[in-house]
């Protein structure tokens, strides 16, 4: 009989993603048989418009992982059911809340043989109802374990894995803590760590925020602003760290300028000044707003150094609120993430006490 381990959080983007990858390459490495799934697909460009659901329905944060490790097909399992607005309406029209029959497939395909089975659970504790696979109610069904990942803010924090540890009891193994600044992780290991122990919840890891990881691809920013793509369409795939208003004076912009890296620039498409500024510094895109085309230099320029050039219909202040929430709310399906995702885990997470607490006979060392 194998063993199941759910990867959950209390919220979403959280940080699952990395620390599948993380565990899993870990367990590859090892010689560990894995299979790993996600039993409700949150990542799926699906138009109910155009068909009936894909089968198997294979969640694209499946695919990439499997693609990522080199998994066969047959280590990659099906979702269940797929978290959407179409979805959710039928279910509850329907007024089924059991993960129905799919469940008893995913039940014996775990059982069949000794290899561990990750399964990524979707954003929060409660999400997933609806269609009878929320974390706690898929570790009782599979009687598995549980890993949380957890944004760290402050001590306040706590509260959501105290009410983590009173739903899920023993099935709880233990919290990850992501998303820690940098300068504060020392401390944080030192203090709280052993505060949190105390309280019944054994610490594998504590991750410092990363700005690679909560980056954004230009085409993402191009797909949420429906911008218009002027130039250097075919290096939508870089990405975008950080963002930058170009609103002030042009000495002033282009002194900022230079302390940032990877920047998406938002500035009025009158603003030449900043344009060209903003082109000569750590940029990825510029995104132009209001009336008005940029100067055909400008465009030239941007071609000569493959900065992609875009327009928007939104004002400043809007476009900036979209971008601003895509940081950190897109999914991890960039080859350079992954590498990064790897190197994040091992450094920073002690994967040996987790097998360990799983009972398995894995050593990463």
């Amino acid at each position: 009989m194998g063993t199941t381990l759910l990867i959950g959080s209390c919220e979403p983007f959280s940080g699952k993603s990395a620390l599948v990858l993380g565990i899993a390459q870990q367990l590859s490495k090892a010689g560990q048989s894995i299979r790993f799934g996600k039993p409700l697909a949150t990542s799926l460009d699906w138009d109910p418009n155009k068909g009936p659901l894909p089968q198997p329905l294979i969640d694209d944060d499946v695919r990439f992982v499997g693609d990522t490790l080199g998994l066969s097909p047959d280590q990659l399992l099906p979702s269940l059911h797929l978290l959407s607005h179409t979805t959710a309406t039928q279910r509850l029209g329907q007024g089924d809340l059991t993960a129905g029959s799919g469940m008893d497939l995913m039940r014996s395909q775990i059982d069949s043989d000794d290899s561990l089975t990750l399964l990524e659970c979707a954003g929060s504790l409660q999400e997933g109802l609806l269609y009878g696979l929320s974390l706690p109610q898929l570790s009782e069904e599979l009687d598995a374990s549980v890993v949380l990942v957890h944004l760290w803010q402050d001590s306040c924090s706590v509260d959501a894995l105290l009410a983590a540890k009173q739903m899920l009891a023993d099935r709880l193994v233990g919290i990850v803590l992501n998303a820690v600044t940098p300068d504060e992780v020392e401390s944080l290991e030192r203090q709280v760590v052993p505060a949190l122990e105390n309280l019944g919840l054994p610490v594998f890891g504590v991750m410092p925020r990363s700005p690679l990881l909560r980056s954004v691809t230009v085409g993402e920013l191009v797909r949420r602003l429906e911008a218009r793509v002027i130039c250097c369409a075919e290096r939508q795939e870089l990405l975008v760290e950080t963002l930058s208003i170009g609103a002030m004076n042009v000495n002033s912009a282009m002194e900022f300028f230079r302390r940032r890296r990877n920047m998406a620039v938002v500035t009025g498409a009158d603003r030449t000044d900043i344009q060209f500024a903003a082109l000569e510094a750590s940029t990825q895109c510029l995104i132009l707003t209001g009336a008005g085309e940029p100067l055909p230099q400008l465009i030239s320029r941007a071609e000569e150094l493959d900065v992609p050039l875009l327009k928007v219909e939104h004002d400043t202040l809007s476009t900036v609120g979209v971008i601003e929430q895509a940081f950190g709310h897109v999914r991890l399906h960039e080859a350079v993430k992954a590498t990064y995702a790897f190197r994040l885990v091992e450094e920073h997470c002690d994967l040996d006490r987790l097998f360990q607490a799983l009972n398995l006979q894995v050593h990463t060392g």
